[in-house]
C-alpha cells in the first residue's frame, strides 16, 4: 500500500488535470454614490496549468477587475473561486498574503517598486518574507536574467521605465511561481521598450512553465498567447479555448 503522504501516479495525473484557475458565475459588485455597479456578471473560466491566456476588452469592461479577484486583492461577491485549489474567499489577509508570496506573481502597469530599496533588495522582499536564506543570492540571478546584472545597486529613480519594469518582472519572477499575472504590462513604455518586456515575459514564463493571464488592450500582444478570452460589460463573450 502506498505511503498516505506520497501521491499515486494516478493522484498526481488528476490533480495535474485540475484548473489552476476555476471560476463558476463569479460576480463583483461595488457600492459607489450613484448605488451599486456590477462590474462582473457571472464570470466562468478555468485554466489550465501552464497555459497562456490574453485577457481582452474595452476600458471598464471588468478586466482589471478580474485580476484582483485571482490574486485574492478584492473578494468576489457572489459565485465561486478556486485558485491553484484554494478558495480565495475563504482566506483571511494573512493566509492570502501567503498564499500571493508562495504561489502568484504579479506585474502592473505601474511598477510598484519601493523606491527607497536598490533593485537587489527590491527583488529580495518576497523571499525575505518567506524566510529564505539564499534571498540576495536567488535575486541576483533573477536580475541577472532580464538583463539587469549591472543595477543590483541602483534605484528604482536611477532606472528607466523599461529598466524598472524588468526589475518587477524580476521580482514576480523570483520565487518561480505557479501563476503569473499581468495587468497591462506595458502600458507605461514605447512600443520598442515594451516588446522587450514582452520576450522577457514570455521567455521566463516558458523557462517556468509558468501559467500566465495576461490583461491587455493590444490584441497582438493577447495573440502572443495561446488563447484569448474577451470581456465585455462584466462578462465572457468570446474564449477561443472553448473551440479547443
Amino acid at each position: 500500500m502506498p505511503d498516505s503522504l506520497t501521491q499515486t501516479p494516478a493522484a498526481a495525473d488528476a490533480t495535474a488535470s485540475l484548473p489552476l484557475i476555476d471560476a463558476r458565475s463569479l460576480a463583483f459588485r461595488v457600492v459607489g454614490a450613484g448605488g451599486e455597479v456590477n462590474i462582473l456578471r457571472g464570470v466562468d473560466l478555468a485554466v489550465r496549468p501552464g497555459e497562456a491566456v490574453g485577457i481582452v476588452g474595452p476600458s471598464g469592461s471588468g478586466k482589471t477587475s478580474l485580476l484582483m479577484l485571482l490574486a485574492g486583492l478584492e473578494r468576489p461577491t457572489g459565485g465561486t473561486l478556486l485558485v491553484a485549489g484554494q478558495e480565495l474567499a475563504s482566506m483571511d489577509e494573512d493566509a492570502l498574503a501567503r498564499f500571493r508570496r508562495d504561489r502568484l506573481g504579479i506585474v502592473f502597469q505601474a511598477f510598484h517598486l519601493i523606491p527607497t530599496m536598490s533593485a537587489l533588495e527590491n527583488v529580495a522582499i518576497p523571499l525575505e518574507f518567506a524566510g529564505r536564506d539564499d534571498a540576495f543570492d536567488r535575486a541576483a540571478e533573477a536580475l541577472r536574467s532580464v538583463g539587469l546584472g549591472h543595477r543590483l545597486s541602483h534605484y528604482p529613480g536611477q532606472l528607466s521605465g523599461g529598466e524598472q519594469q524588468r526589475v518587477a518582472l524580476a521580482r514576480a519572477f523570483v520565487a518561480e511561481p505557479a501563476l503569473m499575472l499581468a495587468d497591462e504590462p506595458t502600458g507605461n513604455l514605447d512600443r520598442a521598450t515594451g516588446e522587450k518586456v514582452m520576450d522577457l515575459l514570455f521567455g521566463l514564463r516558458e523557462r517556468f512553465s509558468t501559467t500566465l493571464v495576461l490583461i491587455t488592450h493590444d490584441p497582438a500582444l493577447a495573440a502572443r498567447c495561446e488563447r484569448q478570452v474577451r470581456v465585455e460589460d462584466g462578462r465572457i463573450v468570446s474564449d477561443s479555448g472553448l473551440s479547443a
